[in-house]
């Protein structure tokens, strides 16, 4: 038989597809999920408090339109584009942050490759149609909901917001065109008196912005061409260090940066790890920098069939030498001295879904290493249809459910010797996996051993929904893992895949509630629903190395519109939290539905 021929790029563009039909009966870990916080670890539940959030800053009269004056909008309705609050550093009792706008429409666009314009009740995408896309023809269509993103301090103990952004644009024409052309502030960190914020430009470089962290006064601005990505930053016995990577969007290789700056010259580095993929985020641990890492290029990840070796730029954890080792820190000496010390690919049995994975968020706590993976939708299924073509719509329906993943959380010790050890806290010990030669070369899915027992719990803390770990931070002696849950996404996301595929609007909703049938019990899967009580980012912490995680909130800490915990800074017992939340249509304070756009809150830890 012929495989059936269709549309790699009209699936991603539908973002959310998370299954069509039938599922293998996967067994999930016979383990709880995790408890409430007050319930499972004693004592007091954390306190949270909104210090912050990102105010309406356009108005919306309809996709393609010209966007009347305001707010205060006499005409249209209010609009708020800044989507994340993404890039975070502490400095004493200041924060220094940035934002991202309208996220979920550029990463649609940069690498969904979707730029339909769409609308719906929560948010607007306009791509091609938008007034800045009109105004600047040279700007590509996926990239046409871009806005400059904005600058901020918050003083902790004063509780005052001041915004920078107009500092950055008034200091030069560089300086403004710089911050014009910035994705967003995906990254920030401080050492010497000097913060860093910087993130992608729409070329293949990074834009970096410093202020001194004394005095709050803006330093300057550099664009490096070096590099197409930066994520985050770290500091390691009196050093500062960026992860990054080269290419677009950071996607050819990586490389670790040593600050070498100083106030006068804040942006001298020094390349000390050549890694291939790109620094995803980076601790310290045991004297040492682990670096989880991003997958490669699509034209790589997907170029060869699953037997092929696995590529070098699947998604991996890399430890560097020894800090204390020769010069102090890391020097250009290092580069070529780093060692992976594990991979996606001795946990996930499908080679071309393992190709799909990302690493995420990294923490050393208790002696251990924690990380955990992050799950683009739909990313796995194109590349898996690209590589296996299925013979017919059955093909394509078990392609596209067997290849959806939560995130699986670990730890680790004795890296890069004969004890090495690594747990699996939450995840599967059997995973969907497909065999090219059965049936007769057409291919079939079965279930394959990941080769762990999960510890705690089943995949994504027991939500199907969590996507990505985001980000870990250790706090009051407990260590917090934030992740992104898109549960909230799945109904609009389900009837779009259902037209983007010709189906019925029924055949929509199955599509929406696919993670949670996969996740049911056998007997329960035909009444299996999204979990609408838990829309919104989840937040967990781990009270001890012996004991399973808590759930500290699984509703987007006090706004299930916030679809993650992009972001943590601590402060002793507190951490200050970076919230996602891409609802730019949510405005309105006097419906009954909360309001989009980023949000800054600190969370007290309970004791």
């Amino acid at each position: 038989m012929n495989p059936l021929r269709i549309s790699t790029r009209r699936l991603l563009a539908a973002v959310a597809v998370l299954g069509l039909g039938p599922v293998l009966a996967v067994p999930s870990a016979a383990l709880a999920a995790p408890l409430d916080a007050a319930g499972a670890a004693g004592g007091q539940p954390p306190t949270t408090q909104l210090l912050a959030k990102a105010p309406p800053d356009e108005c919306f009269a309809g996709i393609g339109q010209p966007y009347p004056a305001g707010p205060p909008c006499a005409t249209g309705q209010a609009k708020v584009n800044q989507a994340y609050l993404w890039g975070m550093t502490r400095a004493g009792r200041t924060l220094f942050f940035g934002t991202g706008a309208n996220v979920n429409c550029l990463t649609s666009g940069r690498t969904l490759e979707n730029t339909v314009p769409t609308q719906n009740a929560d948010w607007v995408c306009e791509y091609g149609e938008s007034q800045i896309a009109k105004r600047n023809p040279q700007l590509p269509v996926k990239l046409g909901d871009h806005r400059i993103p904005r600058l901020y301090t918050y003083d902790t103990k004063s509780n005052q917001l001041t915004e920078k952004t107009d500092v950055v644009k008034a200091a030069s024409p560089d300086d403004a065109t710089r911050l014009q052309n910035t994705v967003g502030i995906r990254a920030a960190g401080n050492y010497g008196g000097v913060a860093l914020l910087g993130g992608p430009a729409l070329g293949e470089s990074i834009n970096l912005f410093a202020f001194d962290t004394d005095t709050g006064a803006y330093l300057g601005s550099h664009n490096f061409t070096s590099y197409g990505n930066i994520r985050h930053f770290t500091v390691a016995d009196g050093a500062l260090y960026a992860g990054v990577g080269v290419g677009n969007n950071g996607g050819n290789r990586g490389h670790v940066l040593r600050w070498m700056g100083s106030k006068t010259d804040p942006f001298n580095f020094a390349q000390v790890a050549t890694l291939p993929a790109q620094a995803a985020d980076l601790t310290v641990h045991e004297g040492r920098i682990f670096v989880t890492t991003w997958p490669g290029s699509d034209n790589e990840l997907g170029g060869e069939a699953a037997p092929a070796p696995v590529p070098a730029s699947i998604a991996s954890v890399w430890m560097s030498p020894k800090l204390s080792d020769g010069a102090p820190g890391l020097t250009p000496d290092d580069d070529a001295a780093w060692q992976q010390v594990w991979n996606v690919a001795s946990y996930e049995p499908d080679a071309v879904v393992a190709r799909s994975y990302g690493l995420g968020g990294l923490a050393s706590y208790g002696g251990y290493l924690y990380w955990g993976t992050m799950h683009v939708p739909m990313k796995a299924t194109s590349l898996h249809l690209s590589i296996y073509p299925p013979v017919d719509e059955a093909g394509i329906t078990a392609t596209a459910q067997n290849t959806q993943r939560a995130i699986s959380i670990y730890r680790g010790k004795g890296f890069g010797s004969s004890k090495q050890k690594v747990d699996l806290l939450y995840g599967s010990t059997e995973l969907p996996a497909f065999d090219p030669e059965a049936n007769g070369g057409v291919g079939a899915w079965t279930t394959k051993s990941t080769n762990y027992t999960p510890k705690y719990g089943p995949a994504g803390f027991g939500n199907p929904y969590n996507n990505y770990t985001w980000k870990m931070a250790v706090a009051g002696g407990k260590l917090y893992v934030g992740t992104m849950d898109w549960s909230y996404l799945a109904k609009e996301f389900g009837q779009q895949t259902a037209a983007q595929l010709g189906l019925s609007p029924q055949m929509g909703d199955v599509l929406a509630k696919a993670p949670a049938v996969a996740a049911a019990p056998a007997g329960a899967r035909a009444t299996a629903e999204i979990p609408e009580a838990v829309y919104g980012g989840d937040l967990y912490a781990f009270p001890s190395t012996k004991k399973a995680a808590t759930t500290i909130s699984d509703t987007g800490v006090g706004n299930y519109l916030n679809y993650g915990v992009r972001n943590m800074v601590v402060d002793g017992s507190t951490i200050y939290l970076g919230m996602a939340n891409p609802m730019n249509l949510r405005t309105d304070p006097n419906d009954d539905v909360p309001e989009g756009g980023w949000e800054l809150i600190k969370l007290k830890a309970g004791c």
